[in-house]
């Protein structure tokens, strides 16, 4: 279970010559149930990301507290946190030159047993044995540094996986098979899963919506009852989110 206290992260911005504070998370509460997949949405700029990053410790929390399964890991490093059972799935994954997905895994698992390593590409779908042995690096496409990350992501067995905008380099025909394997990782593992995301097949999977505005909880409940509030903050507009195609999966 992950608890959020009274979360707030504070920057300082320049207004009229000024600085002056804003919240980007502004005093949000709430539990994560353990076992339960949560999609994050909003508008551009609303703090669903930087949320994201304070769960993983990424920033620094301004006040409030994060409790995960009963113990305080506000001031824990992403290290700490990591080793208590959080994961996280950048939106843009590091590519490293002269690093091979192979290395990547070993590093996420401890595993060096090349059988073993074949059975967690098949757990998320990944077929060639070569690709073991790729470099991830500027040369891989979109979908392959996801997918990579993915895996990376999947394969450390977390209790909690934060996924940012998951969908983000891929293809359409991606989006499902990837939704399908979040989904079987929960079943099969009860990982608790957080997606944000602004892709409509997310939110039609995940047991609670949650919707953010301004650094606030403006929603939480199913996709039925999301839609009207959706709607009015206009969340998704073609040309920034759905690169002009109705079919990219976005809610409007």
């Amino acid at each position: 279970m992950l608890e959020l206290k009274d979360l707030y992260f504070t920057v300082q911005d320049d207004e009229n010559g000024s600085r002056v504070k804003r919240n980007i998370v502004d005093g949000i509460s709430f539990t994560f149930e353990k076992g339960k997949f949560y999609a994050i949405t909003g508008p551009n700029g609303s703090g669903k990301t930087t949320l994201a990053k304070l769960i993983m410790g990424v920033n620094p929390v301004s006040e409030g507290a994060i409790l995960f399964n009963g113990e305080d890991v506000t001031s824990l490093s992403i290290n700490q946190r990591a080793k208590a059972g959080i994961a996280y799935s950048f939106q843009q994954p590091a590519r490293f030159k002269g690093i091979t997905f192979r290395d990547l895994l070993t590093i996420a698992t401890g595993i060096e047993d090349e059988n073993k390593l074949l059975e967690i590409l098949s757990r998320v779908g990944i077929c060639p044995l070569s690709f073991l042995d790729k470099e991830v690096d500027a040369k891989l496409s979109g979908g392959e540094i996801k997918k990579i990350e993915l895996a990376t992501t999947i394969a450390s067995n977390p209790k909690l996986a934060i996924y940012d905008e998951p969908d983000t380099g891929i293809d359409l025909w991606t989006i499902g098979p990837m939704v399908s394997l979040l989904k079987k990782e929960l079943a099969d593992n009860r990982t608790t899963t957080i997606v944000v995301s602004h892709n409509r097949a997310f939110l039609e999977a995940a047991d609670v919506v949650i919707i953010i505005h301004s650094g606030k909880i403006v929603y939480q409940g199913n996709l039925e009852g999301a839609m009207p509030l959706l709607d009015d903050l206009s969340v998704c507009t073609y040309r920034e989110s759905c690169e002009g195609e109705r079919d990219a999966g976005c809610y409007r």
